[in-house]
């Protein structure tokens, strides 16, 4: 592939996901990744400041969605039912692609210390953009905190759920563990 061929950000995750997968993240090397991809090393920094961050691709994206979709939910929505929105706003984004990737993308984090600290900065970084999006709604700060945790939890429970089943929308999914996790905090009192 020519470096100049569209599509180098996803051809770099794919690869180094599948390097990490193959050989460890310790292992892999950013010039591996980048001739895996077929782009050059300076292609990989200009889309990535290192390897690390291959990990949390889209993740400024997905922030942005789940924080619009909260901004946009009607404006008698409780906490919940605007986390809901911002649910289905970023879920509505993942493709066949995150599908593919997901289960591979798992192996590699718990085959790494250094990634499964990333991951949890990148459910911290969601809640944060979710608990602001709630803020901006004047959702008081303790109940904006616990319902944007729930939805992080939600979002990576559904996702994983849809990941390894069937072929149907993640959207769903999401709202579902939602309801379930939003019933089980009702049962603890």
């Amino acid at each position: 592939m020519g470096r100049w061929e569209p599509g180098a950000r996803e051809r770099l995750v794919v690869a180094a996901v599948d390097l990490f997968t193959e050989q460890g993240y310790d292992a892999t090397t950013v010039a591996q990744i980048a001739e895996r991809a077929g782009v050059t090393k300076s292609t990989f920094f200009r889309h990535f400041p290192d390897k690390r961050e291959l990990l949390v691709a889209g993740q400024e994206t997905l922030s942005r969605l789940l924080a619009e979709g909260i901004a946009e939910a009607p404006a008698g929505a409780s906490p919940l039912e605007a986390v809901a929105a911002g649910l289905v706003r970023a879920a509505g984004t993942m493709g066949p692609m995150n599908r593919e990737l997901a289960p591979r993308l798992k192996a590699a984090i718990a085959a790494s210390t250094e990634l499964q600290e990333r991951d949890a900065l990148k459910s911290v970084s969601l809640a944060a953009a979710m608990t602001a999006a709630l803020a901006a709604r004047d959702v008081p700060g303790p109940t904006a905190e616990l319902a944007a945790e729930l939805g992080v939890l939600a979002f990576k429970r559904a996702f994983a759920e849809w990941s390894e089943g069937d072929r149907d929308d993640l959207a769903p999914r999401v709202l579902a563990a939602l309801e379930r996790l939003r019933a089980a905090s009702a049962s603890l009192s």
